[in-house]
């Protein structure tokens, strides 16, 4: 009763017109920002932070959190419409929904995208505003030998997941562990890999690698074909909406990445980015129906479990915000900027000193997804009409925005030709036909991983058995054993093979 009690006063608090307005503002600005390549939310929440000091608390908050579930709601946009994933948890997206873009499957992708969105969405509030005390217990339980062997996991499931051959994307994963150490060392602040420029120090953005290899590369492939042979949507787009078989195949998918995003959601450290690939690995052990396209070639599911998934993490991973105050990711951590900038401190107290935020806010993100839904739906024809435009006309417009978005990330040329130098290398992997989704997961995954392996050294004073004799860290190395083990086993290698065969 009491559940029902708090929903009601939060209810209150977000059906006030000013909180209406600033909810939808927020689910314009985040939809806006994630189509466009490159300028992230955690780029316009920094941007927009000083603006909320004239707000009152509940709508700023409203308003930034929409921003965050929106932009993951775009992302997924210009990831299935041109190849492009405006948010890093959009990166598995690419895989099959551009494929379904270039069998003239645009719609259906974009609403198998909207729809699992929005399921996940409400369902990840339900479980923030019932389980939220709980499920902070489980996240306290995670240390860093714990993440560490989550990360391996994810990782072993970035192998499994990645089509083609194995050694391949072992490469792949490989060289984005190796690109995730450029830059200052987080425990002796050396600038390591840097070769002496300045703007290494820093690192090599995420923004920077994903638009060089999945835009650039893609355009630079395009160019270096014949005008006639060029991958351009001339297959017709054949509805909008999905048919009751895809309904049939997708609604299995949305529940299992809705379940997988709610857990992975909780974890600190990209939960929602984890999430959406161990969905999509997830789908790919599950045996499809018969006569069903393989994955990789434009399957649905490919499309509407990580989304679900990504939409799940995002709403789940303000539990340790608001019940804990720790930010799970950098987003959160800008929203514990503008609590405090409020003279609000985030943390286990603010559901009782504060109990009109901590309600508002969950129930503005069930009127955001609603919003977000209405809104997407109806612009599924006019993102559409994008690729009627011809392809002379696009690759231009493309490049500019993707320039445009990373160099107003850090206001830096640099930043521009390194964009250029991955849209090479981007095109290599092409023409080598290896899979480029692995190298962005051990790029993003590398220096958590290696924060958390020292971290957990530096604890248990260099004994490295800390990774075994923990319960919960030693069951996730005994699954990224296992699932090596599936891998390599004959019979399983040769179906993954033929699963993979192009047609």
């Amino acid at each position: 009763m009491d559940l029902i009690a708090n929903l009601s006063l939060g209810f209150g608090v977000a059906f006030t017109p000013i909180n209406l307005l600033y909810a939808f503002v927020g689910c314009v600005l985040g939809t806006l920002i994630g189509v466009l390549p490159g300028i992230g939310p955690v780029a316009t929440i920094a941007m927009l932070l000083p603006a909320t000091y004239a707000l009152p608390p509940v709508s700023a908050l409203i308003m930034l959190a929409g921003i965050y579930y929106g932009a993951q709601y775009g992302g997924s946009t210009t990831a299935i419409l041109v190849n492009l994933p405006g948010e890093s948890s959009s990166v598995v997206t690419c895989i099959d929904g551009y494929q379904m873009a270039r069998r003239g499957r645009a719609g259906p992708a974009l609403a198998a995208a909207g729809l699992g969105s929005f399921f996940a969405g409400c369902v990840g509030t339900l479980i923030v505003a019932a389980f939220a005390p709980p499920l902070t217990e489980l996240a306290f339980k995670f240390g860093p030998a714990e993440y560490f062997a989550l990360m391996v996991l994810g990782l072993i499931g970035a192998v499994v997941l990645a089509s083609g051959s194995l050694l391949k994307a072992i490469a792949m994963i490989v060289l984005g562990l190796l690109l995730g150490l450029i830059g200052t060392d987080v425990n002796s602040g050396v600038a390591r890999f840097s070769f002496d420029f300045p703007e290494l120090t820093d690192g090599i953005g995420f923004v920077v690698v994903a638009m060089g290899v999945f835009g650039y590369g893609e355009i630079i492939s395009n160019l270096s074909q014949p005008e006639h042979e060029r991958e351009v949507f001339t297959a017709k787009v054949s509805g909008l909406m999905p048919t009751k078989q895809d309904f049939k195949d997708m609604i299995p998918a949305v529940l299992r990445g809705t379940a997988l995003g709610s857990a992975l959601g909780i974890l600190p450290g990209g939960g929602a980015l984890l999430s959406a690939f161990a969905a999509y690995t997830i789908e790919k052990k599950i045996r499809g129906r018969p006569g069903e396209v393989p994955f990789g070639q434009g399957n649905i599911r490919g499309v509407a479990a990580p989304e679900s998934a990504n939409n799940a993490g995002s709403q789940t991973s303000f539990i340790p915000l608001l019940t804990l105050g720790i930010p799970p990711n950098a987003v959160m951590a800008l929203m514990v900027g503008a609590m405090t900038i409020h003279n609000i401190q985030p943390g286990p107290q603010v559901m009782t000193s504060n109990p009109e935020l901590f309600w508002g806010l969950i129930a503005s993100m069930w009127i955001g997804n609603a919003m977000l839904v209405i809104l997407n739906l109806p612009l599924i024809g006019i993102w559409i009409k994008l690729l009627t435009i011809p392809y002379r006309l696009l690759f231009p417009a493309i490049v500019l925005f993707c320039a445009v978005g990373v160099y107003s990330t850090n206001n830096n040329t640099w930043d521009i030709w390194m964009v250029a130098i991955f849209g090479v290398i981007g095109y290599t992997f092409i023409k080598l036909g290896a899979e480029p989704a692995p190298l962005l997961l051990g790029f993003i995954l590398g220096p958590m991983m290696e924060e958390n392996l020292r971290r957990a050294l530096l604890l248990s004073r260099g004994d490295w058995s800390v990774f075994v004799t923990r319960p919960l860290s030693a069951g996730l190395l005994a699954a990224a054993l296992l699932l090596i083990v599936i891998v390599l086993l004959p019979a399983v290698k040769s179906k993954r093979e033929e699963a993979f065969v192009e047609e």
